[in-house]
């Protein structure tokens, strides 16, 4: 059994980057080829042993319900025929997760769509994952070596990655010390620097590990200019505590909350698949 037993996904966000196609289709059920988003999330936190999946929805998002539960004229329809073995992975995620939900009725940022998950998560560590973070690995995925690595620090832990300058200004980036290849100690995080303010050029991207007394500091931490509750702005009153780490994870991230990087995560997944 996982260390981390739960799993949130914040997913109550309206996709507006994807309109018209969003209007009436959530953005996490995207397809990259033939999986909707929110279902690569989940095998990622499947292989990193977590069967508890927790979904923060909203309004219109009803679809991601209905995807992970039975179709009974779907699956009559096809009873027979060589489409079944399609339901294949479905039909195992069905099998071995359970799923709750609750609703974030007002979009105030993802630290007060964290703190919205609170009562399905309980008093216990647990992962988040942004679905339209899409990332690949050759070897373990990011959350499974999250978890691993949680099992040694055993506090709070933020996937990052290395962007370029001129992009930092859409991102939560770091600052701390290096303490082994690819782990880092942070001592501060600014949310969407200016290029000349950015303390470096390492972004935090949607792979969390969290421990459950951030959900009392996210109800303490004051909202930023535009009314929303940042997880950076509470993440670093753990980070002045040295209980924050960012692990530069191996493997790669498609930003699939863009149309750029949602074609390319299309395009790579593609030409990954077998003929």
């Amino acid at each position: 059994m996982s260390i981390i037993n739960k799993c949130l996904f914040p997913a109550a966000g309206y996709g507006t980057r994807f309109l018209p196609a969003t209007k009436a289709m959530p953005k996490e059920m995207l397809p990259i080829v033939t999986k909707p988003l929110i279902q690569y999330g989940v095998e990622e936190a499947m292989e990193a042993g977590i069967t508890s999946m927790a979904i923060v929805t909203g309004r219109g998002k009803r679809a991601l319900e209905d995807h992970f539960d039975i179709s009974w004229e779907l699956e009559h329809q096809i009873s027979g025929t060589d489409k079944e073995a399609l339901l294949v992975d479905i039909r195992r995620i069905m099998a071995e997760c359970t799923f709750s939900y609750t609703r974030q009725h007002q979009m105030k940022g993802l630290g007060h769509a964290i703190l919205t998950g609170e009562t399905l998560i309980g008093d216990e560590a647990f992962a988040v994952i942004l679905a339209d973070d899409y990332c690949v690995a050759e070897g373990d995925g990011v959350l499974t070596q999250m978890v691993s690595l949680y099992q040694q620090y055993r506090c709070n832990i933020v996937a990052i990655e290395e962007v370029s300058a001129d992009v930092v200004q859409h991102y939560g980036i770091i600052d701390g010390d290096e303490e082994a290849d690819g782990i880092y100690r942070l001592r501060n995080m600014v949310e969407k620097p200016a290029p000349e303010d950015a303390p470096s050029n390492l972004a935090i991207i949607g792979r969390y590990i969290l421990t459950p007394d951030i959900f009392e500091i996210i109800r303490h931490t004051p909202a930023d200019k535009n009314g929303e509750m940042q997880i950076t702005d509470a993440l670093l009153t753990q980070a002045k505590q040295g209980k924050v780490i960012g692990y530069k994870f191996k493997g790669r991230r498609f930003d699939c909350g863009s149309v750029k990087g949602y074609i390319e995560a299309t395009n790579y997944t593609y030409a990954q698949q077998k003929p």
